[in-house]
C-alpha cells in the first residue's frame, strides 16, 4: 500500500509540473534609495507599448512587468506593435492613450521633433548613470533629453545551412536578389530596413542622400520581389525555426533565439555592413502619468532587469552593469557584441529630411501595392483561363451528346 501511495504520489508530482507553466520570479533587488512606492495607493495604470517578445516574461527569469506592478503598486496595461511606422502611425493618429512607448533611434529624432516625446527629468531616473557611455549623446538625441537606451544590435542575415550552399554566402546582402533561393527568401515587412540592405547591395549610404537613390533602390527590390516568400517581421520565427524559408534578414538577436529553436539555422553580418540602431524607452507628450513612467524607466535600467531582459531576448544591452553579468555564450556572441571591425562597418538610421521620408513611403506602397496587384492579376488571369478551358470542355461535351442523340 506505502509504495502504491507513493508512486501515486509521484504521478500526481509530474502531472502538476507539466500542467504548470515555465517558472518565472517577480522578487527583484533594486538599488537602494529610490521610493519605488511612493504612487502605491494612486491607483494608477501605465499604457506601455513595445515591441512584440520584446520584454523578459519569465521561463525562469525575472516577470518584469509582474515584478514592478508588485514592487510599486502601478499596474500594467501592455500592448505590442511589430514596426517604428506601425507604433508612429498610431501615436500621431491620436487615437491611442499610451504612456511609454520604445522607438528606435531615428524614430525618436522624429517624433522628439514632432513633439510627441516628453522631456524626461532624469531626477526620477538616476539608474540612467548605469548606461554605458557610448550609448548616451547620440545623434537621435544629443542632449539626452527624451530618451534612455533600452537595447541595441546590428541586423544580420540569418539563413538554414541545410537549404543554402556555404559557398554561395560570399554573395552577402546579394544573396537576397540569388534566383537559386526563389520562394525560399523572407524580407522585411518595413521600409527603412529593406531599403537599408538594397542600398548595401548597391554601394549607397543606409541614409540615403537624394530622391535618386531611393528610386534606384526601390527599383532594385522590385527586381527582388518574384524571389520572396514573404515579407515578415515576426513571423520571421516561425517560418525559419519551422524550416519553410532558406533566408531571413532580421535582426541579430533574433537570430540567437532562432538557433537556439532550430540549431540549422545560422547568422552572419554581410561584409558590405549594416545596420547599428538603438532602441529606446520615452514618455509621450501627452502621458497624465509622467513621474510614474519615469519610474518605470528607471526600473528598466535596474540590474536584474536589464539582464533579464537582455537574456529572455537575447538583444544586446546598454546597461554596463547587466552587460558584466551576462552568460559567457551572450557576452562572447559575435551578433551581439561584435568586433570593432563590423561595427567599424555599421551605421546607425538617422531621421531623414521631410522629402525624402515622403519619396520613401511612396516607394515602399508602390513595391508593397505592384506585388498585391501582381498576384491579383495572375490570380484572375488563372480563374480566368481555368474558367474558358471549362466552358470549352462543356459546350464539347454538350455537343457531342447532341450529336449522338442525332
Amino acid at each position: 500500500m506505502k509504495k502504491r501511495l507513493t508512486a501515486l504520489c509521484l504521478v500526481w508530482m509530474l502531472a502538476v509540473a507539466f500542467a504548470l507553466p515555465a517558472f518565472a520570479y517577480t522578487d527583484v533587488k533594486v538599488e537602494e534609495g529610490y521610493d519605488y512606492g511612493r504612487f502605491r495607493d494612486d491607483n494608477i495604470t501605465l499604457n506601455v507599448y513595445n515591441w512584440g517578445i520584446y520584454i523578459s516574461e519569465g521561463e525562469d527569469l525575472l516577470e518584469v512587468n509582474k515584478a514592478f506592478e508588485e514592487l510599486t503598486g502601478i499596474h500594467i496595461h501592455y500592448t505590442t506593435y511589430d514596426t517604428n511606422e506601425t507604433m508612429y502611425a498610431k501615436i500621431k493618429s491620436g487615437g491611442a492613450n499610451y504612456d511609454v512607448v520604445f522607438p528606435s533611434d531615428y524614430m525618436v529624432s522624429k517624433m522628439s521633433g514632432e513633439g510627441l516625446l516628453a522631456k524626461l527629468n532624469f531626477e526620477n531616473i538616476p539608474n540612467f548613470a548605469m548606461i554605458g557611455d557610448s550609448y548616451k549623446s547620440l545623434p537621435y538625441d544629443p542632449d539626452n533629453q527624451y530618451s534612455v537606451p533600452y537595447t541595441w544590435g546590428l541586423v544580420g542575415l540569418a539563413y538554414n545551412k541545410t537549404m543554402v550552399d556555404e559557398a554561395d554566402l560570399a554573395q552577402g546582402w546579394r544573396i537576397l536578389w540569388d534566383e537559386k533561393y526563389a520562394g525560399q527568401i523572407l524580407m522585411f515587412n518595413n521600409s527603412r530596413d529593406a531599403f537599408a540592405i538594397a542600398a548595401r547591395v548597391l554601394g549607397y549610404p543606409i541614409n540615403p542622400e537624394n530622391v535618386q537613390q531611393i528610386q534606384e533602390e526601390a527599383e532594385l527590390l522590385k527586381q527582388q520581389k518574384h524571389l520572396v516568400q514573404a515579407y515578415v517581421m515576426d513571423e520571421v520565427f516561425d517560418k525559419m525555426e519551422g524550416g519553410e524559408a532558406a533566408l531571413a534578414a532580421y535582426y541579430a538577436g533574433d537570430g540567437v533565439l532562432m538557433h537556439n529553436e532550430n540549431p540549422d539555422i545560422e547568422m552572419f553580418i554581410p561584409p558590405e555592413g549594416t545596420n547599428y540602431y538603438v532602441d529606446a524607452a520615452c514618455i509621450l507628450n501627452t502621458s497624465a502619468n509622467k513621474e510614474a513612467a519615469e519610474m518605470y524607466l528607471n526600473f528598466l535600467c535596474e540590474t536584474e532587469v536589464a539582464l533579464a531582459n537582455c537574456e529572455y531576448i537575447a538583444y544586446s544591452t546598454p546597461q554596463k552593469n547587466a552587460e558584466a553579468l551576462l552568460p559567457e555564450e551572450l557576452r562572447e556572441s559575435p551578433l551581439l557584441y561584435p568586433s570593432s571591425d563590423v561595427m567599424a562597418n555599421a551605421d546607425p538610421f538617422v531621421n531623414l529630411p521631410e522629402q525624402l521620408n515622403l519619396e520613401m513611403d511612396k516607394a515602399w506602397s508602390e513595391i508593397r501595392s505592384y506585388e498585391q496587384d501582381g498576384w491579383y492579376i495572375a490570380a484572375v488571369a488563372i480563374l480566368a483561363a481555368a474558367a474558358a478551358i471549362t466552358i470549352l470542355y462543356l459546350r464539347r461535351r454538350k455537343k457531342k451528346k447532341i450529336e449522338n442523340y442525332e
